[in-house]
């Protein structure tokens, strides 16, 4: 399933269980795709705490709390990290990540608070939801085989790479356009993980914003830059994104772009997919100023010089997921979408 349809589904389980309608939600996937980035994101979205327990590096008594005496029976003094209305708010995530790494005996202890929501004496406040999140056995990561008894307390869902979704994450937190728009031009190294051959660094949404990070420290120094890059996807797509990074500077005036100018499309394609993700930049950076809709349609008037189509759909369609519908209103969106439907169905 699409990052973005998971995220609507959480929101939904979120927004539900006041009336009584949250089911726990399992999140399976490759490791590195972001499963835990769209909880913590539900999390930002509504203001609310998210406590991450980490059942593989837990015992089982850990979750129970520890006994003590007390007169003439024996209490249990409840864990301080499990959620509690006080101290964490009403609302809030608890989220167990790595279930799938847990010892069967730890994971067993977690029976009765995620289906029944109490551990004994202690009760998960009306208000929380319970997400989980692991890998599957075949990634090469420390799994065990979840028991059909704790598989039945969840809802379960499998978490897909998919390129559009991340295009719009990465400009909504700030990633390189540069890199951005190598992943439009090379989409197939947004994620390569084969778990036959165990790769110490590969490919994927975390890695990617590892590399962002990368660039931002050795950008002028490209050999560097390579080394970094390399050390975070590996080195086939460390060195393809530094050289097409190397090759950006061939790029036409951006700012002659934005302000309507006649500008030439340069023949190679890889210049061609970085002028559409920094186009995309640009039409973000000026979201709420007086310009704004003067540069989206000088941008919308540039999409349509593209020699392949397809590539100015994708520029429109990437501003559209960063903008919002305001660029439906500009006049030069249906002068744009007239332009390419003459074209696609002529």
């Amino acid at each position: 399933m699409r990052p973005e349809q998971v995220s609507v589904i959480l929101n939904q389980e979120f927004k539900s269980v006041l009336q009584g309608h949250h089911t726990p939600v399992m999140l399976w996937g490759a490791p590195g795709i972001g499963k835990s980035q769209i909880i913590a994101q539900i999390a930002s979205e509504h203001n609310v705490n998210m406590i991450d327990i980490r059942l593989s590096q837990m015992e089982p008594s850990d979750l129970r709390g520890i006994p003590f005496k007390n007169g003439e029976q024996v209490d249990w003094a409840i864990p301080s990290l499990l959620p509690n209305e006080k101290r964490h708010g009403k609302q809030g995530i608890l989220f167990l990540d790595e279930i799938t790494s847990a010892p069967p005996s730890v994971s067993a202890a977690a029976y009765q608070l995620i289906l029944d929501r109490r551990l004994g004496d202690y009760i998960v406040p009306d208000g929380w939801v319970i997400f989980a999140a692991g890998n599957r056995q075949g990634d090469r990561g420390v799994t065990y085989s979840m028991p059909a008894p704790l598989a039945n307390r969840f809802s379960h869902y499998e978490l897909e790479v998919n390129l559009d979704d991340w295009v719009a994450w990465a400009y909504k937190n700030d990633i390189d356009e540069r890199i951005i728009g190598f992943l439009r031009y090379r989409p197939e190294h947004l994620f390569e993980f084969d778990p036959t051959h165990n790769p110490v660094a590969f490919p994927s949404p975390r890695t990617w914003a590892f590399t962002h990070r990368a660039l931002q420290k050795f950008e002028g120094n490209l050999n560097l830059f390579r080394a970094a890059a390399s050390a975070c996807v590996g080195e086939v797509a460390g060195v393809e994104v530094a050289t097409f990074i190397e090759h950006l500077e061939d790029l036409p005036d951006l700012d002659a772009i934005v302000n309507g100018e006649s500008v030439s499309i340069p023949d190679a394609i890889d210049l061609q997919y970085a002028i559409c993700s920094a186009l995309v930049g640009r039409a973000i950076s000026v979201k709420g100023k007086d310009n704004a809709e003067k540069i989206w349609g000088n941008i919308l008037n540039f999409a349509r010089n593209f020699p392949q189509k397809e590539l100015g759909v994708m520029l429109v369609s990437d501003m559209q997921r960063a903008i919002g519908e305001e660029i439906f209103a500009i006049p030069e969106f249906v002068n744009w979408a007239g332009a390419i439907a003459d074209t696609l169905f002529d």
